[in-house]
């Protein structure tokens, strides 16, 4: 009898380790499938514009080239500026979104606040229909006086009716009755709010906290409506996206001119910027990647 059951207890032991095996092959192969169009974007921005005409996009560079990179930045003090203002932008909006966010959903969720339901409708209401884009401009520009100021870029990104939802769905797991239990010792709802949702939150701060992160990130939309192209410092990416436009119609004036193309490597410089815009990122993501597996989760499921 010992001996059918160790049998037994041997073959299971194989099998799981079989499985897992098997499974660590399978997220690894899709991991490295996951990982070649970085890569090809990497060994194409270090690719002459010669050799990618000739060849295509390739993993390795047939012929080497940095000069992309010292076309992106060839003024370098304008390329610090912007990533200094991007950097910026994303952490003065993340700060104060995130603190918006959080006060906004977990009013929403109290079953003693009694427009929650009526204000939450509004808030869905704008993921279905918007104003459009000439009374957005025309409130930016014209009632808020906020052409070509930061200001613009920093404000429309501050909320975000899904976010909102999603820290509302996660603040709904907190028990009522630790509010409750705060204001009966005399604790008032900014106190609670602060000392006790707050440091309960922290996965959903997390997972909210990156999409706003990205989202100030890879502005460059409200840059391109609000802010003029001579302004010294842009954020990064309007300022790569000037870069590349800059290059394509330097490009398309040599065709017209009947210039050679060679010195003008438009492709190569699109994967630069795309490197340049995204390493950031991948080094941040990382240090928050279990609370936003976590928040992402938790706002599913209560959700």
């Amino acid at each position: 009898m010992d001996a059918g059951l160790e049998s037994r207890s041997i073959r299971t032991d194989a099998s799981g380790r079989f499985i897992r095996g098997f499974g660590y092959i399978v997220i690894g192969l899709f991991a490295l499938f996951s990982l070649l169009p970085f890569l090809l974007v990497l060994g194409t921005s270090f690719t002459a514009e010669s050799a990618i005409r000739q060849y295509g996009f390739n993993l390795i560079p047939r012929v080497f080239s940095t000069f992309a990179y010292e076309i992106v930045f060839e003024n370098p003090q304008r390329i610090v500026g912007s990533f200094i203002l991007t950097i910026g932008l994303v952490v003065v909006g993340t700060a104060i979104g995130l603190f918006i966010i959080a006060m906004t959903g977990y009013a929403l969720q109290r079953p003693d606040f009694a427009y929650r339901n009526k204000i939450s409708f509004f808030i869905y209401f704008t993921t279905l229909f918007s104003g459009g884009l000439v009374p957005f401009y025309l409130l930016i520009t014209q009632y808020l006086q906020l052409k070509d100021n930061y200001m613009a870029v920093l404000l429309p990104g501050l909320l975000s009716p899904f976010l909102i939802i999603m820290m509302k769905s996660f603040v709904r797991s907190i028990p009522h009755a630790i509010t409750e239990s705060a204001k009966i010792d005399g604790a008032g709802d900014f106190t609670i709010f602060v000392r006790l949702i707050l440091p309960m939150t922290t996965p959903a701060l997390a997972t909210i906290g990156l999409f706003l992160a990205i989202s100030y990130w890879n502005e460059w939309y409200h840059s391109m409506l609000f802010l003029s192209a001579d302004m010294e410092y842009r954020p990064l990416q309007y300022f790569l996206y000037q870069t590349i436009t800059t290059a394509d119609f330097i490009r398309n004036s040599a065709a017209a001119s009947n210039v050679p193309l060679r010195d003008v490597p438009l492709e190569s410089m699109k994967m630069a910027t795309a490197v340049v815009a995204t390493l950031p990122v991948i080094f941040f993501y990382p240090f928050v990647q279990r609370y936003f597996i976590k928040g992402i989760t938790i706002g599913a499921v209560k959700g």
